[in-house]
């Protein structure tokens, strides 16, 4: 039906002519004319159309991209909006460039959208155009005479869909995430907004969050708490019983249905829904509102209950929601938070052995639902791990003693488990969940409803700061954190289960890293009520700093290790200390040297450990699959502590026996083990560790090579690589570095084309490099013929040499210490010494520089160990009495060179790395020192021509060496060429005669 509606839009033409003849003010926009006869054609159109009683109303145009010109309602529903442009702009949306594309990539969100310039008008769905763009002719030169009957129709049809528009409703839960997400992601940005502007009506609310939540959140963590909350507690309140009123969920409709079960939630809902707020949000929660309420909550009935049945348990609809809601609604927030689902086998596999731990360590025979056991998640997402605890519990009881007794234990359970989330998504989800498997097995919940806590962990658990308490309205808010303080602090947790998130904070030792990460773990408490301020996470970083490997603390600085740090305290030093803790996590302290004080720490507190390395590291040189998403490798560690009261031990007493098994390299077999674990002892065939406490939670299956001193017992200096961050001041030749200053220079902004980063800034002055105390002129104040920074050739990569501009205004960390140690006189051996390595040679070798990056090209590889400390060549970079040792065993005394060429000769050939496979997954390689001078004379020999082809060094080639083809010495043209099992013959030159009279043996060294 278009009744009439030629006649309107004849109408609509004449008043755009009419609008743009008149005068208007000088800051109006250009498109503000459009608005009054674009509202009168929607009005108009709606009756003609049949469509229903439409009216408009103008969102308030915000700073920066601001909201849709007009929001469009059909019988009082909202419908859609509309987007206008100057005239001349044209429909295309997609097509814009400059600020209006980044305009339509926000609005691109929007289910329903008609953008018009005027003159041309397109209907869009999601950032899908809906038909053909209509083009008028020009209404204001033409008027009504310009509008033809066909021009009638088209804008008729592309009006009809566009007022007929009703929310989808899906009938997956996949394809609900996927459908709230976008209009979740526009109230976030809608909230930005917002706060961006001068008395903003959310400041309040803003402070009032970072009361209670996160205490130094910015705007856009705020937004992201407000979107969320808003979003999962109008869709909680659709589960949980709240009906539609004509066509909308209501705030205050939702609020009330969730009190009872959800009293947070629901306050949540009231404050955040607050009608000042609502107004200076337009209508993005108005969309939101509309489109909930159009959802069935039938979509997540559960369609398997079967707890030892994967396929069945994975249909939980539930089970990856948030996952899959995250993924559409920020990627990289998901990426941060470590928001992956964790495969069932893994969660039942860990469940199932905490169990057995329960049943034979604590005369638990209900497992979870003994009376006395204790659970809690820290970082529980969705539930995931608390759920199959709970349902492990029932089902155990009622394996007992029959089905009748599955109420009181789903009630016990109820009252005796317990988690924390930090995000309101996966919050909402997770007491949900729970709340509907109490109610499905007859349980009760405890009177304070389900006992999943909105919290920071990390806080402190004495933070009993009266001045959080806000006025009554806040109460449910306060009485939450009052409650989940409780746990933290009182409640005895018996078993700490689940999969806390691993976020490494990318810092250099020295760097500054936020102040949140960690929080009371990490930075501690002010003293107060008798508490001392001292980080636990000090006992994971004092032993570094005993031993003077502080330089590694920054591995430890990842969520995950203070999650445990955060669990050992409750567990095992919180009465009454003993108890469970099991996680998947991240699986760098198994070996990395910057974790010797965890493993000590876990060793003190628990009797019995027990490491499933799941692998899957795939950016390392021993690829495998993971059963996660990420390239990052993982194990389960699962710690028992028998005994009762804080008698941690002490270093004089045992430590931990540790036990570790490694499962496939395949994801497929690694999942099928999982599935067939039932108690520990059958999970996999376990192998002891080294016994010492700071050793790594590795097989001990090396035990003479772990008697070879360490590459770093003989050579203690080792530096990083160069890390420029950013690759402009890095050419292959010295004009391209000419080009790229010359284009520094004459930037209209200088700290855009300088890269700035955090560290490195064009307006702030640094001293020189190689120790002199000058300081540069900034950037910004150069004049534009300033001469380039001299060109120095560096290691690039292995074998790849290039050209760069070293200088502290060009790069974060240039490492000042080697450049002052850097002469024509000097090598670097460039070693990965943290990592475990692959196949091939373990060191490269150059006369240059390195990058941080020269042995492997990515993902680490930065450990350069220099020759010399000093320019002049003469103090060697050797640990004290190493030569004179030598000296002792072979009667001569060895030039620093000879031992220098003695380890490359080991560490460059592949052979080494072959031989000692299993024994390099304890990362740090070993050197066997011979007693043989004869033998170490043939190797150091070998190692100086390897060393000749890797730097060109004259001062390697032995003396009187004749040369071959190319100059190459003949040695090293032959090894160049040289099959596996050759021997080379060729000899250092003469050892000085000065071997001291007597000289210190060096203990532990094994004869090779």
């Amino acid at each position: 039906m278009t009744q009439n509606f030629d006649t309107h839009l004849r109408t609509y033409a004449d008043a755009v002519r009419e609008a743009y003849d008149a005068p208007v003010a000088v800051d109006a926009w250009p498109e503000d004319r459009l608005k009054a006869p674009v509202a009168a054609l929607l009005r108009a159109a709606g009756a003609a159309l049949g469509a229903g009683e439409v009216r408009t109303y103008p969102e308030t145009r915000a700073e920066g991209i601001g909201r849709p010109d007009l929001g469009v309602t059909t019988d009082a529903l909202l419908s859609g909006h509309v987007e206008l442009k100057k005239p001349g702009t044209g429909a295309n949306a997609p097509r814009y460039t400059g600020r209006d594309k980044q305009q339509w990539t926000k609005f691109a969100d929007l289910p329903n959208v008609v953008y018009t310039d005027g003159i041309e008008w397109a209907h869009f769905r999601r950032g899908e155009r809906v038909g053909e763009i209509v083009r008028l002719a020009d209404p204001r030169e033409e008027g009504a005479t310009g509008v033809t009957d066909d021009d009638a129709r088209a804008l008729a049809d592309l009006l009809r869909g566009f007022l007929d528009w009703e929310p989808q409703t899906p009938r997956r839960p996949r394809a609900l995430a996927e459908l709230l997400a976008p209009v979740c992601r526009l109230l976030r940005h809608d909230v930005e907004e917002s706060l961006a502007q001068d008395g903003s009506p959310l400041a309040a609310l803003a402070r009032d969050w970072r009361q209670f939540f996160i205490a130094d959140a910015d705007d856009r963590e705020f937004a992201d708490a407000y979107a969320q909350t808003l979003t999962y507690a109008l869709l909680l309140a659709r589960f949980s019983g709240a009906d539609a009123e004509n066509g909308s969920l209501t705030v205050s409709g939702a609020a009330r249905s969730l009190r009872g079960d959800h009293n947070l939630l629901a306050e949540a809902l009231a404050i955040l829904g607050d009608a000042k707020a609502r107004e200076a949000l337009g209508s993005s929660v108005d969309l939101l509102q509309r489109i909930i309420a159009a959802v069935d909550p039938a979509i997540f009935e559960r369609q398997g209950e079967a707890f030892e049945d994967g396929p069945a348990h994975a249909a939980d609809p539930w089970l990856y929601f948030y996952e899959d809601f995250l993924a559409a609604y920020d990627p990289r927030l998901r990426n941060n938070r470590g928001v992956y689902y964790t495969p069932w086998e893994v969660v039942h596999a860990q469940v199932r052995m905490c169990a057995d731990l329960l049943r034979t360590g604590f005369d638990a025979h209900d497992g979870f639902a003994s009376e006395g056991v204790t659970l809690l998640d820290p970082a529980c997402g969705t539930g995931t791990y608390l759920l199959t605890a709970v349902r492990h519990g029932i089902d155990a009881v009622a394996a007992r003693r029959g089905a009748g007794a599955a109420a009181e234990a789903a009630t016990r359970l109820a009252t005796n488990s317990h988690a924390f989330e930090l995000l309101v998504g996966p919050y909402a989800v997770a007491r949900l969940r729970l709340t509907q498997q109490i109610d499905a097995a007859g349980g009760r919940l405890p009177d304070d409803g389900a006992h999943v806590y909105l919290t920071n962990t990390l806080e402190s658990p004495y933070d009993n700061d009266p001045d959080r308490y806000l006025p009554l309205l806040y109460t449910p808010l306060s009485e939450e954190h009052a409650r989940a303080q409780r746990v933290k602090r009182d409640a005895p947790v018996l078993v700490c289960l689940g999969n806390p998130p691993y976020d490494r904070e990318q810092a250099e030792a020295g760097e500054t890293i936020q102040r949140r990460k960690g929080a009371w773990v990490r930075h501690g408490d002010a003293v107060q009520k008798g508490q001392t301020s001292r980080p636990i996470l000090q006992d994971f970083t004092d032993p570094l700093a005993e031993t003077g490997d502080g330089r590694h603390a920054k591995n430890l600085y990842n969520d995950y290790v203070y999650f445990w740090r955060w669990a050992l305290w409750k567990v095992a030093e919180q009465p009454p200390a003993r108890g469970i803790v099991s996680f998947i996590t991240a699986s760098s302290y198994l070996r990395g040297p910057g974790f010797k004080g965890m493993r000590r720490v876990m060793r003190q507190a628990f009797d019995e450990v027990w490491i499933l390395d799941l692998g899957g590291d795939n950016l390392g040189a021993r690829k495998s699959d993971n059963v996660f998403a990420i390239q990052t490798p993982v194990c389960i560690a699962t710690g028992i502590r028998y005994r009762e009261g804080d008698d941690r031990r002490t270093a004089e007493g045992t430590p931990a026996r540790v036990r570790y098994a490694r499962l496939a390299d395949g994801r497929d077999e690694k999942l099928a083990q999982l599935r067939a674990i039932t108690d520990v002892a059958s999970a996999a065939d376990w192998t002891d560790c080294a016994a010492g406490w700071d050793a790594p939670f590795l097989p001990a299956r090396s035990e003479t090579f772990l008697e070879y001193p360490a590459l770093t017992d003989l050579f203690p200096w080792q530096e990083s690589g160069m890390q420029f961050k950013r690759k402009w001041p890095i050419a292959s030749d010295r004009d391209t570095l000419d080009r790229r200053w010359q284009m520094l220079l004459h930037a209209e902004d200088r700290a855009a084309a300088l890269k700035e980063s955090r560290d490195l800034k064009a307006d702030r002055d640094y001293p020189r490099l190689g120790g002199e105390t000058a300081r540069l002129p900034t950037i910004a104040s150069l004049p534009t013929d300033a001469p380039m920074p001299e060109p120095q050739q560096i290691a690039y990569r292995s074998f790849d040499r290039h050209w760069a501009l070293v200088d502290n205004r060009l790069g974060d960390y240039l490492r000042p210490r080697t450049w002052k140690a850097h002469s024509d006189r000097q090598s670097y051996m460039v070693s990965f010494l943290t990592e475990v390595v692959g196949h091939g040679p373990l060191a490269v070798a150059t006369d240059l520089v390195p990058d941080l990056h020269h042995f492997r090209g990515s993902f680490g590889g930065k450990h350069v160990i220099p020759l010399w400390r000093d320019r002049a060549g003469t103090d060697a970079n050797l640990t004290a009495g190493v030569l004179d040792a030598l000296a002792v065993r072979f009667g001569e005394r060895p030039d620093p060179e000879d031992v220098f060429a003695y380890a490359f000769a080991l560490l460059a050939a592949p052979a080494y790395v072959e031989r000692f496979w299993e024994a390099l997954e304890i990362p740090g390689p070993r050197l066997p020192v011979t007693a043989s001078r004869a033998l170490f004379e043939e190797a150091a020999a070998l190692g100086r021509e390897l060393l000749w082809l890797h730097t060109y060094g004259e001062r390697f080639v032995p003396e009187g060496t004749a040369r071959g083809t190319h100059g190459l010495p003949q040695g090293a043209a032959r090894i160049a060429r040289a099959t596996p099992g050759s021997s080379p013959t060729c000899r250092p030159r003469s050892w000085p005669s000065r071997s001291p009279a007597s000289a210190p043996s060096s203990p532990g060294w094994t004869t090779a």
